[in-house]
């Protein structure tokens, strides 16, 4: 009951759209995280060498792996949280190594995570083995494995130079997020027929639908620096990563609704958690990785 409270109060303080104790609005706090954030990305991908671009994913699996096992213990499930991430770690590790070791380790590391999780469980004395099992296998794959596809963009040899490799994740980042931008603006301003309110009451049709729009806008505009893709080529990834963008929001607020909490976590102003900030990613990173090899 005290956590449903907590939830009504902050969505009453969300819908007035200014944080307690602070005279920015959600939308000013949200552009200055968001500018911040794209700043500091920016530079370490135009400029750092692929093995601290592998640092950079890696933190941010961990601080999303900490907030999603946070969640997860607010439906009292009990789930070793520093195991969890550690294993997190590893799969980063093993994914930026993919390309330096034989082919067919990677495969037996799969087995090695989960028998290292069973053995773990063992020394449990509670009764929640399923679940707990279930819920790190699930934020391994959906954490850190769906983010260490930035880390395969970034090292894929299939793409030839250094620079291009650059160019395109600036690119799904850019056609990603400005989804989310877009789906917030236009929903925020337009948003009169709900989307999905089970999972996200505020989420609008109208909302996604421009931040599809804007996504596929940017996909295209973005022919100006990757002159040596189509525009019917940018077209189809603006569509299908805004699409994914979209989905991959909505699944993390499906997660959130179901702990009974509106943001991951508190560590962006404006935004929430650093999971809040890489859910659309965590589907069209993958996208951008199967598009590549199957149809370049």
């Amino acid at each position: 009951m005290r956590r449903l409270k907590s939830f009504k109060k902050e969505k009453e303080g969300s819908e007035h759209n200014i944080p307690n104790g602070s005279s920015l609005t959600l939308l000013q706090r949200r552009i200055i995280t968001s500018v911040s954030i794209i700043t500091v990305v920016g530079s370490i991908l135009l400029t750092a060498p692929a093995w601290t671009f592998a640092l950079l994913i890696t933190f941010f699996i961990v601080l999303g792996l900490n907030e999603y096992f946070l969640l997860i213990q607010r439906k009292d499930i009990g789930v070793n949280r520093k195991l969890g991430i550690a294993l997190g770690v590893i799969v980063a590790l093993a994914t930026y190594f993919d390309y330096r070791i034989p082919y067919e380790w990677f495969f037996v590391f799969i087995p090695v995570i989960c028998l290292t999780i069973f053995i773990v469980q063992f020394t449990k004395k509670d009764n929640g083995s399923i679940l707990s099992i279930s819920t790190i296998l699930f934020g391994l794959v959906y954490v850190s494995w769906f983010l260490s596809f930035f880390i395969r963009l970034r090292n894929m040899p299939e793409l030839g130079t250094e620079l291009l490799r650059r160019q395109l994740i600036a690119f799904l980042i850019l056609v990603t997020k400005s989804g989310d931008i877009g789906a917030y603006l236009v929903g925020m301003k337009f948003g009169r027929h709900k989307l999905i309110p089970r999972i996200s009451p505020k989420k609008t049709i109208e909302g996604m639908l421009g931040g599809l729009l804007l996504s596929i806008l940017v996909a295209l505009s973005s022919h100006l620096f990757l002159p040596s893709f189509s525009l019917l080529r940018l077209l189809i990834l603006g569509f299908v990563l805004g699409a994914l963008a979209q989905v991959g929001d909505l699944s993390e607020s499906l997660i959130k609704r179901d702990c009974g909490t509106k943001d991951s976590g508190n560590t962006l102003p404006g935004i929430g958690g650093i999971l809040d900030s890489i859910d659309s990613l965590l589907f069209t990173a993958p996208a951008m990785y199967f598009y590549i090899k199957v149809f370049m």
